[in-house]
């Protein structure tokens, strides 16, 4: 890893952080602890959290055919929020979970079981970045508001979910889409039913992508008795991959019908034509899945970025038609 001469002697790196991640390579060293805590060094679930927002942002602006430059601080708002959030949201799992990842080879030197940050030091990062998002949320509207805060409800269960049932991707999804909600109604002032259907298509996007990265601790996980879909489905996955793949595109599919269909053909055909790359780059993970295969699990995991932003190019590219 390129950041290796640039850490102190004896501090363990994350074993599925980026290569030559900027955290291990320019931040300071004191700060690597907490920047590792919130996953700075790993992006990809910031990216998660945040597509969602922006979908919905979008599909919202085509519904109401309206633009503002409000729009344009939703759009970055939400990205600061997800950043934060899901920073608050690691580290609340690595609090929770700071004995089971001692017992995972993946996890085992996350900074909390390796001892770079006390639990009371990572309660007050948590504070920290929950305070800062909680200055955003308060930017937006009165409708968006309450929102905000009853996302923190499945964020709080979520690090639990995987020790009493089988299906904790389902609370991850849970948590990690509620975006769809808060940025439609922060464009819109209030909830609209596309951004509902949007939500329950992000569910789905999160188990397909979920069940994928949870391959790579079930030889771990089933020794200490944590619950995953990978585990539940095991030699069957593939086909339950495929039932997420095409629940997330139908959905996905009547999202945009409901949000843009008082619109131009070709700026309807246009939206469409977002999910349907969607659903391409997953029938495209799908087919490329291998359980065994560590190097590839993460690879798919990764590239549900790339996923995500194909609707979000041709969402605004409809705006323009």
């Amino acid at each position: 890893m390129q950041g290796h001469s640039q850490e102190p002697e004896g501090t363990p790196l994350i074993a599925d952080a980026v290569k030559g991640n900027w955290v291990d390579t320019h931040a300071p060293a004191w700060s690597q602890p907490y920047f590792r805590l919130s996953r700075f060094d790993r992006p990809i679930g910031t990216w998660l959290l945040l597509l969602p927002c922006w979908w919905a942002l979008l599909l919202a602006m085509m519904a109401s055919r309206s633009a503002s430059w409000f729009d344009l601080w939703i759009f970055v708002g939400c990205a600061i929020g997800a950043t934060l959030m899901r920073g608050a949201g690691c580290t609340w799992n690595d609090i929770t979970d700071r004995d089971y990842d001692g017992a995972v080879a993946r996890t085992r030197n996350r900074p909390i079981p390796s001892g770079q940050v006390t639990v009371r030091q990572a309660v007050i990062w948590m504070g920290l970045q929950a305070l800062v998002s909680l200055g955003v949320l308060l930017t937006f509207n009165w409708a968006a508001i309450p929102l905000g805060f009853l996302s923190i409800v499945p964020v709080l269960v979520y690090p639990f979910a995987k020790r009493f049932t089988w299906w904790p991707q389902v609370f991850l999804g849970l948590a990690f889409n509620w975006g769809a909600l808060l940025a439609w109604t922060a464009h819109s002032g209030s909830l609209g039913w596309p951004a509902i259907t949007l939500y329950v298509t992000g569910i789905l996007w999160t188990l397909f992508y979920d069940t994928i990265y949870a391959y790579q601790d079930t030889e771990d996980d089933a020794l200490i008795g944590i619950k995953s879909t990978a585990r539940l489905f095991g030699d069957a996955s593939p086909q339950w991959l495929m039932y997420f793949l095409i629940g997330s595109v139908t959905l996905f599919t009547f999202a945009v019908v409901q949000a843009a269909v008082d619109r131009s053909v070709l700026s309807l055909l246009c939206t469409v034509a977002g999910v349907w790359a969607y659903g391409w780059h997953l029938n495209w993970q799908l087919r490329q899945f291998s359980p065994h295969d560590q190097s590839n699990l993460i690879m798919l995991f990764r590239s549900n970025r790339d996923a995500g932003l194909l609707p979000v190019l041709f969402f605004a590219i409809a705006l323009l038609l």
